[in-house]
């Protein structure tokens, strides 16, 4: 029979590690347990991937199990037999240095609580080995301990857990993917149904004539000119009333609006209060009453046949002017 020993976290297993036609070798080793705290450890982030296969190295079972690394490595070897290439296998130096890279520093692992001998990368004089599935179940014949036995069993749940984490997360991947998939798609629906429109709207003409009594048609016309403001809205006329402050907060955010009209009172009255209310509408008293009417849309200029408030009750025309806004402004002076 095996016998055991305890002292305090360490706990002493003779030849129980050895296989029965070992004891009869006259050996008395001895091998020191010294159990870790396995809550505070994520076996999943000890398994790695070398040469397409899931493995994990002898100094993080040896950390696992308690014991040196020299030690575990010891109790395999005298039951090599048990170990084939497929169990176990030695890192070249190549694959150990591309997987350093992704282990854990050892500052990490001593946050975990974890007492490390001889401990994973630092420098070590032979490269490790590394264990499959397979090679982790045998060593549960070879450790014969409580604390083997305990790890093992924690092992194994992580190499099982691990093909459900990578499946889910493909899943949650190809869930989002098709998602990005369909809202792209939607968006080049929605951008082609936009252009179709635009190309079926009718464009602004540069001339337009309105008869006697086309007062809707009138008013659309300019409004949509004061829509497609870009950055600012001039108003020379010489009547105004609060329709034509209705007209121009039709235009978008961040364009200016200005009126240079006559003085009068109520309109005046009429434009502090929509101030107060809504976007400023400046006003500029015009020097002289002027015969023509113009609207400044940005850089255009547009000749207005009629008061922007009589436009369509008798035949009047829109047309656009080839002169800089700044010529007409300047005349107003």
């Amino acid at each position: 029979m095996a016998k055991k020993s305890k002292n305090k976290d360490t706990e002493v297993i003779t030849n129980s590690f050895l296989e029965s036609d070992q004891r009869s070798s006259g050996d008395n080793q001895q091998l020191a347990v010294t159990n870790c705290d396995l809550k505070n450890i994520n076996i999943e982030s000890l398994i790695h991937t070398i040469r397409g296969q899931k493995v994990m190295l002898d100094s993080d079972l040896a950390m696992l199990y308690g014991v040196e690394t020299r030690a575990l490595n010891q109790a395999v070897k005298r039951n090599l037999r048990r170990f084939p290439d497929d169990f176990m296998f030695h890192v070249t130096k190549e694959e150990w240095h591309a997987l350093r890279s992704q282990i854990v520093t050892l500052e990490d692992l001593t946050s975990q609580n974890v007492i490390l001998k001889n401990g994973r990368g630092q420098h070590r004089k032979f490269m490790p080995y590394a264990f499959t599935r397979n090679g982790i179940g045998m060593l549960s014949s070879v450790l014969r301990s409580g604390t083997a036995v305990e790890v093992n069993i924690r092992i194994m749940r992580a190499f099982t857990a691990i093909p459900d984490i990578v499946n889910n997360n493909v899943l949650m991947m190809q869930r989002i993917l098709n998602i990005e998939q369909h809202q792209t798609e939607t968006d080049e629906k929605v951008n082609q149904i936009i252009t179709t429109i635009e190309k079926r709207l009718p464009e602004q003409q540069p001339e337009q004539i309105f008869a006697t009594g086309c007062i809707w048609d009138a008013w659309t016309y300019v409004s949509d000119l004061v829509r497609s403001a870009k950055q600012r809205i001039v108003l020379i006329d010489n009547f105004v009333d609060d329709r034509v402050l209705s007209l121009l907060d039709k235009r978008v955010d961040n364009v200016e609006a200005t009126i240079h009209s006559r003085y009068y009172d109520p309109f005046l009255t009429d434009l502090k209060k929509h101030n107060e209310q809504y976007r400023e509408i400046q006003f500029v008293q015009l020097p002289q009453k002027n015969h023509d009417r113009f609207l400044i849309i940005d850089d255009d200029v547009y000749l207005l046949g009629a008061s922007v408030k009589d436009m369509g009750v008798g035949m009047c025309a829109v047309t656009k002017m080839k002169v800089s806004p700044e010529v007409i402004l300047q005349l107003l002076k």
